[in-house]
């Protein structure tokens, strides 16, 4: 039987911490971060842990 493989989009957006969860990065810090306020850019920073229905699916999708 062959070997699965992982999904490459999916492996490049999508990280899994040491505790297990799945975690991506946040929307809204790609463009347009003169208009924005700084309050909300920085609260758009950083990782953000994946919803509960999503993990089954990407887990499959990484090969978990």
């Amino acid at each position: 039987m062959p070997k699965q493989k992982t999904h490459s989009g999916t492996k490049k957006r999508i990280r899994v911490t040491g505790t297990g969860k799945i975690v991506h990065a946040g929307s809204a810090k790609r463009h347009n971060l003169e208009n924005k306020p700084t309050r909300r850019t920085r609260r758009s920073d950083g990782m953000h842990v994946l919803a509960k229905a999503d993990v089954p699916r990407v887990k499959r999708m990484l090969g978990i």
